[in-house]
């Protein structure tokens, strides 16, 4: 589905604000929380971000690189995201939260013991809460921008 976006209007910004101003922005302020107050590192939060994107599909999402301090994850991160398992690109931190996002995204009934055995062993009890809502905000946004068709309707801001 496409969203009817008036000419001229930015598709976020009119989706996310004028058309439920009730709510869309609160959500715009969630989804920039997240990159604005985080503190995980830029590798796991990148990892989870991206793998999550992956899952929805959401074109912007896809295309987007975080960056902090003027760096921003290497070329060919996005790959090896794709390739958690196996990569040998990523330490335990940064290949646990990629497998947590598509975990959390496609089946988070099946996240065991085991699972969390391995996660405590590596993020505390406020990592593992603060990645969760990330992986949450990324999710249901991402999907609402794919589902309604505006992250192939949105241009990234050219200072990327």
């Amino acid at each position: 589905m496409n969203i009817d976006v008036p000419d001229g209007k930015d598709p976020i910004g009119y989706v996310w604000g004028e058309m439920v101003p009730g709510i869309g922005p609160a959500a715009a302020n969630l989804s920039l929380a997240v990159y604005e107050h985080t503190t995980l590192g830029l590798r796991e939060f990148e990892a989870a971000r991206l793998r999550v994107a992956q899952l929805n599909g959401c074109l912007f999402c896809l295309d987007w690189r975080t960056e902090r301090d003027g760096r921003k994850v290497e070329e060919g991160f996005a790959d090896a995201v794709a390739e958690w398992r196996t990569t040998g690109a990523f330490d335990e931190r940064t290949r646990l939260a990629a497998e947590y996002a598509e975990r959390y995204a496609l089946d988070h009934h099946a996240l065991d013991e085991e699972f969390w055995e391995r996660m405590t062993a590596h993020y505390d009890q406020r990592e593992i809460v603060e990645l969760t809502m990330c992986v949450g905000s990324w999710l249901a946004f991402g999907r609402l921008n794919h589902v309604l068709g505006l992250d192939s309707r949105c241009v990234l801001p050219r200072s990327r």
